[in-house]
């Protein structure tokens, strides 16, 4: 009679637990690696921005900016994106204008995540 109640026991035991195996490999992912690409620019970085500064100054903040175009010598353009998997986080584009003197002269953000 005791072996029949640790029988069905471990049974129903076995059942359960295979049950909460299925189901829980069934929710799982892989892992997904974000991905960084630009120069990741943030509040930080933004604040330091003024007027007047050199290119070298914009480059120390910032790092080497991502496109020098050589039509536009005036314009530095910084791009950062965050993507984990196919989704997309977060997008940003930073345009700095100098002047002839290669002062900072004005700049704008663009969030392309929007």
């Amino acid at each position: 009679m005791k072996s029949i109640l640790i029988k069905n026991f471990l049974n129903k035991f076995f059942a359960y637990f295979l049950v909460l195996i299925i189901a829980s490999c069934s929710s799982l992912t892989p892992y997904k690696v974000p991905i960084l690409q630009g120069n990741i620019f943030d509040e930080d970085d933004m604040s330091k921005l003024s007027e007047g500064l050199t290119k070298e100054q914009v480059q120390f903040i910032f790092g080497t900016a991502l496109i020098k175009d050589p039509f536009h010598s005036n314009r530095w353009d910084y791009y950062y994106s965050i993507q984990v998997g196919d989704e997309l986080l977060d997008e940003m584009k930073l345009s700095i204008n100098f002047n002839i003197d290669g002062l900072v002269d004005n700049w704008t953000i663009e969030d392309l995540s929007e």
